[in-house]
């Protein structure tokens, strides 16, 4: 039990030197525009992360959230806390679930999923279970769409994203690549409030919801996120992340890429972002509650969410392990009060 527990602290002394690189990196953009962070942001971040979550290793975090809001406050949860204490308590194994995408209608089967099929494990199946040949399959899928999108399994800041069309579809090459066990979705045509900013890419909406001690579920963030031109879907990596009022739906007038650069409209389409509401918002928070009331005993779910050209909502997917809180406690947070997430380290 020693030896277990010297290892887990042994690990988590890396990752949080990992975290403060990320976190000083992004502060150092940070003040780039904002301007040098006040000393006594600093000396509260120390103190906070000491004597509330129990080490000084998660205060970089709070130097971030402090540089960008220009204040310090109580509550926010820093990211490496989130990681080492809030994902495992709060969560726990079931988070994997998230990754394994023939298990989204079965947990949630009073709605409609984008999922058409999945290649799991070498075999062709319809989300009814049935195993078909590759004819048969091709068929299925394609048998009222000309488009669709293949996600690998497990698939992360839209890596393993594929789109393909019944002309191009070859069964046989998904038997020659190892661990491409994924998932078959509709492709979504999103409502025309998306396009203005890209049209090249489906825009998704983040809702992190949470469930309390009680399993009262409610939504507690959320973010838009936006491809560049060059990208078919939304990628990490290059994408425009713009927060939201979570009561209002409507875009705060800056957003920010993956390197927290700023930005007051698209980069590509030039168009602005402040006062522009999100469509059918309240759907989305609806979806998401009703959603994660199916699985109450998971802590923190981020749900990543399309409006599609008549209004409806679509579950793209959902996020139990990695659904990150950065963005969300940096803008809009703290996110999270009121849950004793502070407390779990005791």
């Amino acid at each position: 039990m020693i030896k277990e527990k010297t290892k887990e602290n042994i690990k988590w002394h890396f990752r949080h030197k990992r975290e403060k690189s990320r976190a000083l990196k992004a502060l150092h953009t940070i003040e780039r525009y904002k301007g040098k962070i006040n000393p006594k942001f600093i000396k509260l971040s120390n103190e906070y992360a000491q004597d509330i979550l129990g080490n000084k290793a998660y205060a970089p975090w709070l130097y971030v959230y402090s540089a960008l809001q220009q204040k310090f406050e109580e509550g926010w949860i820093p990211d490496n806390y989130y990681k080492k204490e809030v994902v495992p308590k709060q969560k726990g194994d079931y988070a994997i679930l998230a990754n394994r995408n023939f298990t989204t209608p079965l947990l949630f089967s009073k709605i409609d999923t984008l999922n058409l099929g999945y290649f799991i494990n070498g075999k062709f199946c319809t989300t009814d279970n049935k195993i078909l040949n590759h004819e048969d399959f091709k068929n299925h899928i394609f048998k009222t769409n000309s488009k669709l999108v293949y996600k690998l399994e497990n698939s992360k800041q839209g890596k393993g994203i594929f789109i393909i069309d019944k002309n191009n579809f070859d069964a046989s090459s998904f038997l020659l690549k190892a661990n491409s066990n994924g998932v078959f979705q509709k492709f979504i045509e999103q409502h025309p409030f998306f396009l203005e900013f890209t049209d090249n890419s489906v825009a998704t909406i983040r809702i992190t919801t949470t469930s309390d001690e009680l399993g009262n579920i409610s939504a507690k963030a959320s973010y838009l996120r936006l491809g560049r031109n060059e990208d078919t879907h939304v990628i990490s990596s290059s994408a425009i992340n713009i927060p939201v009022n979570i009561k209002t739906g409507v875009l705060h007038s800056k957003a920010y890429m993956k390197d927290w650069r700023e930005f007051n409209s698209h980069p590509d389409s030039n168009v602005l972002f402040e006062n522009k509401k999100i469509p059918n918002f309240e759907k989305c928070i609806e979806k998401a509650v009703h959603m994660h009331h199916e699985i109450p005993f998971m802590g923190c779910i981020g749900w990543d969410l399309a409006v599609d050209k008549l209004g409806e909502v679509q579950l793209i997917e959902w996020n139990g392990l990695n659904n990150g809180i950065i963005l969300s406690e940096a803008t809009t947070g703290p996110c999270f009060k009121g849950l004793s997430w502070e407390n779990l380290w005791k």
